[in-house]
């Protein structure tokens, strides 16, 4: 007989395999270290009243942006607030909360996805932020919503199909946002001017939505149309990682995917990164434009650190390490 302390420790196992179980292959989106990058990159959009604040914290929130992947095996709701199912809910899916409440039921919005509103407590939560010169709370929100928002970003984020199951190409997912960037990035160009201030930042973040979206044709085409062109022993290669030998998709079959997109994965990468920055932005100005200064710890280290990070990543261009 099972104790009802038993039962309640299976029902919350089940309830992690039941929500991780969708989200498991899908949130680990761009790879943990194009997510760092990204959110690195955003940084050096902003303008000098904010850009000091966060040039001291830059290691912080380089790390910190793939925190919201890790909650995942922790925390069950995590899941739903990295995707949207567009092909679910329509590309006319209520854009208020109340109005989504009230077509579509708790069940269904956890298991299609949260993704934009989600986003719009991040703003909320990032502008009280900033008003009450909280440097804690701004670090850990800012790193969260460049995740968010960079996820928004993937065209795979904003479909049921968000792995190629449904179609026959398992891996997918991986291979978009995580392979191609991590043999490519090196020819990425990833530096994209000034963050600007997004007055009606809610309808521009459904513009991003609707535009991955639409690529998600693309993304599963062309990758089956190369794959039916190509050997499978020219498909994929194998890697020693982690003391393992393990099947990746070869290089040639990478680049070869990444030029019939035409770059897609390092445009949407771009994208994000002005996102990110202008996000940030936007929210310091409607806080009221809070002197940032004024909460940079009084640490030397934090200079020094960010010292060695300019040297060896920004001024000689050294993404990885």
């Amino acid at each position: 007989m099972y104790s009802l302390f038993n039962l309640l420790g299976l029902y919350l196992w089940l309830t992690l395999v039941w929500c991780g179980a969708r989200s498991a292959d899908q949130v680990d989106s761009w790879g943990f270290q194009p997510h760092k990058l990204i959110n690195r990159h955003a940084i050096f959009t902003l303008p000098p009243a904010m850009i000091t604040f966060y040039k001291y914290h830059i290691n912080y929130l380089s790390e910190q942006a793939v925190a919201a992947d890790r909650r995942r095996y922790a925390v069950a709701a995590e899941g739903p607030r990295h995707y949207i199912d567009l092909d679910y809910y329509g590309v006319d899916v209520p854009r208020y909360w109340e109005q989504l409440l009230a077509e579509f039921n708790g069940d269904s919005i956890q298991e299609h996805g949260l993704l934009p509103w989600h986003l719009v407590t991040m703003k909320s939560s990032l502008i009280q932020a900033f008003r009450e010169k909280n440097a804690r709370n701004i670090l850990r929100i800012s790193a969260d919503a460049g995740h968010y928002i960079s996820d928004a970003h993937v065209p795979l984020h904003t479909t049921s199909n968000y792995n190629g199951q449904f179609t026959g190409q398992q891996g997918i997912h991986g291979f978009w946002e995580t392979r191609v960037p991590e043999l490519l990035i090196g020819e990425f160009d990833l530096w994209v001017g000034k963050a600007s201030y997004r007055r009606d930042w809610y309808r521009d973040l459904w513009e991003i939505i609707i535009e991955s979206h639409r690529a998600v044709d693309s993304v599963l085409h062309f990758e089956r149309a190369l794959t039916g062109n190509v050997p499978e022993h020219l498909k994929y290669s194998y890697e020693l990682r982690l003391n393992r030998i393990t099947r990746v998709y070869s290089a040639q079959f990478t680049s070869s995917y990444h030029k019939v997109l035409n770059r897609q994965t390092e445009r949407r990468m771009r994208a994000a990164i002005k996102a990110v920055g202008d996000f940030w932005y936007t929210c310091w100005v409607e806080s009221g434009q809070p002197d940032l200064l004024s909460i940079i710890p009084d640490n030397a280290s934090y200079t020094t650190d960010y010292q060695n990070v300019e040297d060896s990543v920004w001024r000689h261009h050294v993404l990885f390490r």
